[in-house]
């Protein structure tokens, strides 16, 4: 089989973390990607660098896509992609722009794009559970995520799953079913899902 690797697209609270957790449970092939992080806030799940060394890989063509978020600035590089493929992984993403899954996605290698999805109300109870300080910030996030998607109405997705009615068990087993059958990306309706 073809090396592959899936993007998980979302907002806040919407289960990336999780379902990435559970994929690692079904198969220990999957890997979650550690993006680039400059900046302050959360550091698990990340390889902390400064914004010079972003800068750097991605003047030299190493960043498949760069963002700003949280006061920090995150990056996705070509590299780290790479060498999780060459080892035989299967690594996850997650993303919160649509954007960034389109040029995650040019990486040559069979993607799974996967558009998590769940109501406002869902990610402010998941957020206060697990106890984020900056509820009102992701609450934000979540309007942002959800007119990013609306703007990209066309962007085609693998898999689209409302993740406030499917167990992340379920989520990780309907990727994993995805990605063996090699499901292509298609356009969704996008705007009924969100409103």
């Amino acid at each position: 089989m073809s090396p592959s690797g899936v993007i998980l697209y979302g907002p806040p609270g919407a289960g990336k973390d999780t379902i990435a957790a559970e994929l690692s449970r079904l198969r220990p092939e999957f890997t979650l990607f550690q993006r680039l992080k400059a900046g302050p806030g959360r550091t698990t799940g990340y390889r902390l660098t400064t914004a010079q060394h972003i800068e750097e890989l991605t003047q030299v063509g190493e960043v498949l896509y760069r963002n700003s978020r949280y006061d920090a600035q995150y990056a996705i590089d070509r590299g780290e992609v790479s060498a999780l493929v060459d080892a035989g992984r299967i690594p996850v993403l997650h993303m919160g722009q649509v954007a960034g899954a389109h040029a995650v996605a040019t990486f040559p290698i069979n993607w799974v794009r996967v558009l998590l999805w769940c109501p406002e109300e869902t990610t402010r109870q998941r957020c206060q559970v697990r106890g984020d300080k900056d509820l009102d910030a992701r609450l934000k996030v979540w309007h942002e995520t959800r007119q990013d998607l609306l703007d990209h109405a066309a962007e085609p997705w693998s898999l689209v799953l409302r993740t406030d009615q499917v167990s992340a068990t379920q989520a990780a087993q309907a990727i994993d079913d995805a990605r063996l059958a090699g499901a292509p990306a298609e356009r969704r309706d996008v705007r009924r899902l969100v409103e």
